[in-house]
């Protein structure tokens, strides 16, 4: 039986009120209330998203954006309404003194992952999409990217299991995914996006023309 939109309007709303970490800035950034069985799991948002209420709002936004189009013809708000966000922290970390965001600290990323954790139970995705380093590092432990990428992969995340195809995160600072071997290997992790059978249709939604 699938979820309601209901169940994870309220799911998100207990999200948005969360203060477990004092040294996260607010708000909390959540995405929309899609009740999907696709699951992107994103790292933390940066200082743009908090202020554009919505994950991935800024630069790497449009080039993961481009990466769905381009394997499944979806325009942004196709993608926003039927892949659900999820992210390892959903609070902007701040900016570390040297440049740069800052990296969530463990006692963080494990107060997150509750919310992860509901997410699965409520949701029981059928495929993950884990972007990023720090995201992947959640189910497949650190590897390197060229292990991870390119490969659909089985997971118990909780007792829940499900496929996984990793990402790059689709940063401007990286240039992982656009030369080789990375440029290759996303390309092969796309297809297997596309190919898979949920994400064909994750919400039991009318078919994007």
């Amino acid at each position: 039986m699938s979820v309601s939109t209901s169940a994870v309007e309220q799911h998100l709303a207990a999200l948005r009120a969360c203060d477990r970490c004092p040294r996260m800035h607010k708000p909390v950034v959540v995405g929309r209330a899609v009740a999907s069985r696709v699951l992107l799991v994103g790292q933390a948002p940066g200082d743009k998203e908090p202020k554009l209420g919505r994950p991935f709002a800024w630069t790497a936004g449009r080039t993961l954006f481009k990466w769905f189009h381009g394997a499944l013809g979806w325009t942004e708000d196709d993608v926003r309404d039927r892949i659900y966000f999820a992210a390892v922290c959903r609070c902007f970390p701040g900016k570390r003194p040297g440049g740069g965001d800052r990296v969530p600290a463990p006692d963080e990323i494990a107060n997150c992952s509750g919310w992860l954790e509901r997410e699965f139970a409520l949701l029981r995705p059928a495929l993950v999409l884990p972007v990023g380093k720090l995201a992947i590092a959640q189910f497949l432990g650190e590897r390197p990217l060229v292990e991870t990428i390119g490969h659909q992969i089985s997971i118990n995340y909780r007792g829940h299991a499900a496929d996984c195809i990793p990402l790059p995160h689709p940063s401007g600072a990286s240039p992982w995914h656009r030369i080789e071997p990375g440029l290759t290997l996303l390309h092969r992790a796309l297809k297997l996006v596309a190919a898979h059978p949920v994400a064909k249709n994750p919400c039991n939604l009318p078919k994007v023309r």
